[in-house]
């Protein structure tokens, strides 16, 4: 009575599409619920849908070829992509702090594991693919997988005759380890160097003083003479720093307005200004004294409010171009973007998704809105034209063949490295077109964890059929012990330099290593386990940069000695 679901649920040599999409389904649903079970303070999350699959693959699932090669591919490019809008921001900005520092930290580890790996190449027997297996399993790193198994695919389109064993093999065998290594060297190393968070966190605060702090409003009153009589476009260039005036009110009035460049100061006046609180603190002192003016804030004709950029006649322009002021009488205070905030400038480019803090009258806010959008409906809502085609563009990218001489094909950046440049350069520079960089985190998210996840069930189902066999084959032991070098050699070298010659924050330096080895599991654990989001600050800053440098490190090992 029930053969239909047993053939729909158990495992078959030669499946179906609709067996193959189930085998997809329980691979996922089994893991996302596994993966949530806690180990102590550990939880896997996503990464158990890759055990699943390769249990699944060890009792006889199968996925379809054709099947199987789509889902790798494409969960591969939803994870690279997502990931990309979400740090790309962040990324770009970083290199101005110790953004710089930290990616020479992890990226000289990347080659450091590259050259373990060429040094066990010399010196083991193996084929260069099995090891490069091995070292993208050992350092978890799901993008250089994928770029190996998309170089072992051109060469053989070039070279039929040529063989290759599958890199998966040694990924699957030393995954787990990557995993355990880095919990285990965060735990052991915050032991050995006597690591308190709590002081940790005092450093880090100590030294993000004069960072990334945020914009404030202050009153002041204009006393100082020497200012009388002088328009505000004057006394603010001369003054040097970027300040915004957003109201003015003339002593013995109550009528409060928003003052333009042109505007003269007087005796006595109260200014209602925005900008960082220590220049904000050095222009009261040199114009005036600080000001308890109630009416400047309550006046009935004046209202704040927050806009949304959503309508293409404002998309791409720059708040000069606008001209809001001279238009309707209104005066942007602050652009808020990507979780910062922006004082505004006129040359400052409007991205889709920005939102402007504005002052002006209820009427001229509402004009403002026909230009500018202000619709947060429309952003909760995916823009599929804009995703598809970053995602076209990522591909397209990924592709192109790149002539390197005296390697036997061209390199290409693949579907791990090209969707991931191309999400970086959207979210730096807004969008390109009718593609823009503006999903909401909940869209990212969904992306990054689903794509994750088709990637996963694959490449572990693919993995699991003769796992067992291939591990008694190859000796899983001697390679556990080979990707045990390429996992804790350069870690330790890491924690070394990072924390005695680079003097980086322990808070940090958590968040490089579990960036540098692309382990969210790590990522994770150390949030608990430290009691802090810094981590996934510094993870943020390193993991494109080193996803890039994985991906080109595992392509070049294979095209180079294979």
């Amino acid at each position: 009575m029930f053969d239909w679901l047993n053939t729909l649920l158990l495992p078959v040599e030669n499946p179906t599409v609709t067996q193959s999409i189930v085998a997809i389904m329980l691979a996922i649903g089994t893991g996302i619920f596994f993966g949530r079970l806690k180990l102590g303070k550990i939880t896997f999350g996503v990464s158990a849908v890759m055990f699943t699959g390769l249990l699944m693959g060890h009792f006889g699932y199968r996925i379809q070829p054709g099947i199987l090669d789509f889902i790798r591919d494409f969960g591969l490019i939803l994870f690279v992509y997502g990931i990309g809008l979400q740090v790309g921001p962040s990324f770009f900005s970083s290199f101005r702090n110790e953004g710089l520092k930290f990616n020479l930290l992890a990226v000289s580890t990347v080659l450091f594991g590259g050259v373990i790996t060429f040094i066990l190449f010399k010196f083991t027997g193996l084929k260069i693919e099995d090891l490069v297996g091995i070292m993208s399993g050992s350092v978890t790193n799901t993008p250089g997988l994928g770029a190996a198994k998309n170089t072992i695919e051109e060469i053989k389109n070039s070279f039929p005759d040529r063989n290759f064993n599958d890199p998966t093999i040694g990924y699957a065998i030393t995954y787990p380890l990557g995993v355990f290594g880095i919990i285990g060297t965060i735990i052991i190393s915050k032991l050995l160097l006597k690591i308190d968070p709590e002081t940790e966190m005092k450093k880090f605060r100590m030294s993000k003083i004069n960072r990334e702090l945020p914009l404030m409003h202050k009153k002041m009153r204009v006393t100082n003479p020497d200012f009388f009589d002088k328009t505000l476009h004057q006394i603010i260039k001369d003054f040097g720093r970027e300040i915004v005036v957003s109201r003015l009110k003339h002593s013995g009035s109550e009528a409060v307005q928003s003052p333009t460049s042109d505007t003269r100061l007087q005796d006595r006046d109260v200014l209602m200004i925005v900008g960082l609180e220590d220049d904000l603190d050095v222009f009261i002192a040199k114009v005036g004294r600080p000001s308890t003016d109630l009416f400047i804030e309550s006046d009935p004709y004046i209202h704040q409010k927050n806009i949304f950029v959503t309508k293409p006649s404002a998309i791409h322009k720059k708040l000069a171009q606008l001209d809001l002021y001279n238009t309707y009488d209104l005066k942007v205070t602050r652009v808020f973007r990507a979780g910062r905030e922006i004082l505004p400038r006129p040359s400052l480019e409007l991205f889709y998704g920005d939102k402007l803090r504005v002052i002006g009258s209820r009427e001229a806010i509402e004009e403002a809105e026909k230009i500018i959008g202000n619709s947060e409906k429309k952003l909760l809502e995916p823009d599929f034209l804009s995703l598809f085609g970053g995602l076209l563009l990522g591909v397209i990218l990924g592709s192109i063949p790149i002539v390197i001489p005296s390697l036997p094909v061209p390199i290409k950046l693949g579907f791990a490295a090209g969707p991931l440049i191309v999400a970086l350069l959207i979210s730096r520079y807004g969008g390109i077109s009718f593609i823009h960089s503006y999903i909401n985190n909940g869209a990212i998210y969904f992306m990054k964890d689903f794509g994750i996840c088709l990637f996963f069930a694959a490449v572990g189902i693919h993995a699991g059929d003769g796992f067992y066999e291939n591990f008694i084959l190859y000796n899983g032991w001697n390679w556990l012990l080979y990707g045990s070098a390429i996992t804790f050699i350069p870690l330790i070298t890491m924690v070394i330099v990072g924390r005695f010659l680079m003097k980086i924050n322990y808070l940090q330096m958590a968040g490089i290593m579990s960036g540098s080895y692309t382990d969210p599991a790590a990522l994770s654990f150390s949030t608990n386990y430290l009691d802090s989001d810094i981590p996934v600050q510094s993870y943020a800053q390193v993991y494109p940069l080193v996803t890039i440098f994985r991906i080109f490190v595992a392509s070049l090992l294979i095209l180079i000695f294979s």
